[in-house]
């Protein structure tokens, strides 16, 4: 059975940026619902994934039936909408239980907007230093990130998934350790998953043994 979910478990802050920031509180924001609610695009959550099957496939030596399972997956780069690819992707939000909790609160008027992005999220400030050691004038800047911790899920669905392809997207799930702002600094640890553990490890083992038959 293919799986329905991917889930993203955030193990160090990560900020997965809008572009803007608020005016007096932060110079970049991320990206949250009216409700106060973090989430990543399900665009932006494919194209991490692309990135890490691009990688897998060329450290695989650029296989045909591992460069056809990526491209059917992902679709080919420039090749227009008419090669989407076959797996598509929701937004990665709050677990479906803790949203409607959270809901709930807002509905009751317990909790605001402001309330639950406050307690999902922390303010993170750097500044540049010059060479004597001594920050940069004007170089302080701060971002909101999502706290370790937080655990968001994105429907998945694929379209008649062969095994290799289920294979290559659970290793690009396992390969992709690092989001958001900042991820190639060291900033925005993750681990992905597709529905749970075991049925991560049960997929990888079968990618393994096709890898290594």
């Amino acid at each position: 059975m293919a799986p329905s979910k991917i889930r993203i478990t955030i193990q160090s802050a990560a900020t997965f940026g809008r572009g803007d920031g608020v005016a007096g509180l932060v110079d970049r924001e991320i990206e949250h619902d009216e409700n106060g609610l973090p989430y990543l695009r399900g665009k932006t959550l494919k194209g991490l994934l692309a990135e890490s099957a691009e990688n897998i496939v060329f450290a695989l030596g650029d296989d045909t039936n591992w460069r056809t399972a990526k491209d059917t997956l992902f679709g080919k780069p420039g090749q227009g909408n008419g090669t989407r690819g076959t797996l598509h992707l929701g937004d990665a939000t709050l677990t479906e239980g803790l949203r409607s909790a959270l809901q709930a609160e807002i509905e009751a008027k317990a909790l605001t907007a402001e309330d639950i992005l406050h307690g999902l999220t922390g303010i993170r400030r750097q500044t540049a230093m010059n060479e004597y050691g001594a920050p940069e004038h004007a170089s302080l800047r701060s971002m909101r990130v999502l706290l370790p911790g937080v655990v968001l899920e994105a429907d998945i669905h694929i379209d008649d998934p062969t095994d290799e392809q289920l294979s290559l997207l659970t290793a690009a799930c396992l390969d992709l350790r690092r989001a958001g702002t900042g991820r190639n600094r060291g900033r925005g640890h993750v681990l992905v998953e597709l529905d749970d553990a075991s049925t991560t490890k049960s997929l990888f083992d079968t990618f393994a043994k096709e890898v290594n038959a």
